[in-house]
């Protein structure tokens, strides 16, 4: 049953708690090294998922029907959480949360570039400008306004910054194949990539000693980023008489996110940052038409 207040209040707080994981992701930084609030982040999530599927009795959901399956969210598990997540902790490592989290906004727009050898489209003369526009807010960002002094703060951080947003478009065109029911598919994802972040930190060796406030920060990502908000936007979407509506509300998110950088973590805001995402913004917007429901999952 359609209910447009209850679709509007659930995607307001998934925007809500997306808002505020740049900060998350920087504080917590401060206490655990990125591989370390990985593992526990996906720990947490992959405990909030699990529990979801046995509240609602669909556990034996976790079990794939086939091999396919199986395949399918190996693939996926290893492009995110860990790979897309290994890769954006370490941009948050070295980069402001500004930077880091507006650079990694920009994954629309890679989608639209990637979609031209994955999925056959064609790019018209309006999305071009519209990639022309945001590559611009990018270059902004990535240089600090200083945009002809061909000078990067961070060159590898901004270089993660944007590889963690390519990650991402990948693994959103292949979860959109994926036809499989949701919270049951994204846990087995999950599951793999606990696997693979326990094989990683094996490897590496990197075990620091636990931290209270560091579990707290990767307690917080793992429910609120990796798990219980990808169903409160779920149920948003399909309450809503019209989706495009609800995922327009993500265009709040970055900008609420420099608002929640500013108090929590105490980063001053740059004119360049908003002057970038704008530039992004734009872009995005202006290539809506190839992209008519912009959803995180």
């Amino acid at each position: 049953m359609k209910n447009q207040s209850k679709a509007t209040l659930f995607a307001l707080l998934t925007v809500l708690f997306w808002s505020t994981m740049s900060s998350a992701f920087k504080l917590s930084l401060g206490y655990f090294s990125f591989e370390t609030l990985l593992l526990w982040a996906v720990i947490f999530g992959w405990i909030g998922l699990l529990g979801l599927l046995i509240y609602k009795g669909r556990l034996k959901e976790l079990i794939p029907k086939d091999n396919k399956d199986l395949l399918r969210s190996a693939l996926l598990g290893l492009l995110n959480p860990f790979a897309y997540y290994l890769v954006l902790f370490k941009a948050y490592e070295l980069l402001q949360a500004q930077e880091a989290g507006v650079l990694n906004y920009s994954w629309p727009v890679i989608l639209t570039l990637l979609s031209v050898p994955l999925l056959g489209q064609k790019i018209g003369l309006k999305s071009i400008v519209a990639i022309l526009i945001s590559f611009v807010g990018l270059w902004i960002i990535s240089t600090k306004g200083a945009i002809f002094s061909l000078q990067f703060h961070s060159p590898v951080g901004v270089g993660l910054a944007l590889s963690s947003a390519f990650i991402w478009a990948l693994y959103w065109i292949i979860n959109m194949r994926d036809k499989r029911s949701a919270i049951p598919k994204i846990s087995l994802n999950m599951s793999f990539g606990l696997f693979y972040i326990l094989v990683y930190s094996l490897i590496v060796g990197d075990w620091q000693a636990l931290n209270l406030n560091g579990l707290i920060g990767a307690a917080y990502i793992g429910f609120f980023e990796m798990g219980f908000t990808f169903v409160l936007w779920m149920l948003a979407l399909n309450l809503s008489e019209n989706t495009a509506k609800i995922s327009n509300l993500v265009f709040l998110s970055p900008f609420m996110a420099l608002f929640f950088i500013r108090i929590f973590v105490g980063e001053q805001i740059h004119s360049s940052t908003v002057v970038g995402l704008l530039f992004i913004i734009s872009g995005i917007v202006l290539q809506q038409t190839k992209l008519k429901s912009l959803k995180k999952f």
